[in-house]
């Protein structure tokens, strides 16, 4: 509990400076979002904050969200779909993603070799990063397992027979 009223003071500060005031719905969020530990979406927080019965509006998700992002509290990250998920930071937290494209399950990770080949490309380049996100796109390993992958022989074959039982 102590590290999530940290957070929240982290935000009052930042707000403070912004010339805004912390509200109680928007301590009540930043309580939720760090009590998460996966990537989330505004609508799922919305109806997460509803279902705790606090009172809030979507429009007040969705520019707290702003404000937390330009706090660097909460960053946002698109993971192959047509909108965005959110997953707070926490100290030098840096990682990239795998992402299934069946399931949409995404595996978080860090690789220090591959961070620093990315540095070395800048400096080589001439380039002052700011900020990065790699996402390599794929297949999970419970999907294979599955035969849920588009290529996967079991799953051509099931839709090979699928085709032939409709032509009967």
């Amino acid at each position: 509990m102590v590290a999530l009223e940290r957070e929240v003071g982290r935000f009052r500060d930042f707000l403070a400076n912004q010339k805004q005031k912390l509200t109680n719905e928007r301590a009540a969020l930043v309580r939720e979002i760090f009590s998460t530990h996966y990537h989330f979406e505004a609508d799922e927080l919305l109806f997460k904050m509803k279902a705790k019965s606090v009172k809030i509006s979507r429009a007040t998700v969705y520019r707290t969200l702003e404000l937390l992002v330009k706090s660097g509290m909460v960053r946002r990250v698109h993971l192959g779909e047509d909108h965005y998920h959110y997953e707070h930071v926490t100290g030098n937290s840096h990682h990239d993603h795998l992402i299934c494209t069946t399931c949409g399950a995404v595996i978080e990770f860090h690789d220090e070799k591959l961070e620093q080949r990315q540095i070395e490309i800048c400096e080589r380049k001439k380039f002052t990063p700011t900020f990065h996100n790699l996402q390599i796109l794929g297949i999970c390993d419970a999907c294979k397992r599955k035969g849920q992958h588009p290529n996967s022989p079991d799953r051509v074959q099931m839709i090979g027979e699928s085709s032939l039982n409709l032509r009967k």
